[in-house]
């Protein structure tokens, strides 16, 4: 067999055997794409969405969570301070790990996201209102990929 397929190979002329090597190397790209990098770019793809639904579902659940406690007790009079600690141990909690939080004073800050689901920012604002910080204002842009780019400022409540 590979006796026939050395003779035939050299039967060719110089001209097609480049041609056939040329053609052979397209075939193994085609190939390498098909078999090896779509499916990879497919499965990281469908992991980053499961990461976005988990982490919805891990906010709308601490956030259950919280309105049942807080239901039994109320909210606290005021949050602790200073308030942008007590926003970044939250927000990393929620899953928003490259939030910017600048502090506006011990009891005032300012927060900036770029990507996150609606579900999970809306959550984790509702265990900010029962943790005693008042939204002052709110900035929120939708993104391309179903999220929201939000910018908000958090005072803590009576102050």
């Amino acid at each position: 067999m590979i006796a026939t397929l050395v003779q035939w190979w050299r039967l060719r002329s110089e001209r097609e055997r480049v041609l056939l090597l040329v053609m052979f190397a397209l075939v193994a790209l085609v190939l390498l794409w098909l078999i090896v990098i779509r499916p990879l770019a497919d499965a990281l793809d469908s992991a980053k969405q499961r990461h976005g639904e988990a982490v919805s579902a891990l906010a709308e659940a601490r956030a259950r969570m919280g309105a049942a406690a807080g239901a039994s007790g109320g909210p606290t009079a005021s949050a602790p301070l200073p308030v942008d600690s007590h926003i970044g141990r939250t927000a990393a909690e929620a899953g928003f790990t490259g939030a910017r939080i600048v502090a506006r004073g011990p009891a005032r800050a300012s927060v900036s996201i770029d990507a996150a689901r609606p579900q999970a920012v809306f959550a984790w604002l509702g265990r900010m209102e029962q943790d005693g910080l008042v939204v002052e204002s709110l900035r929120a842009r939708a993104n391309d990929d179903r999220t929201l780019a939000v910018e908000l400022e958090l005072k803590a409540r009576g102050r």
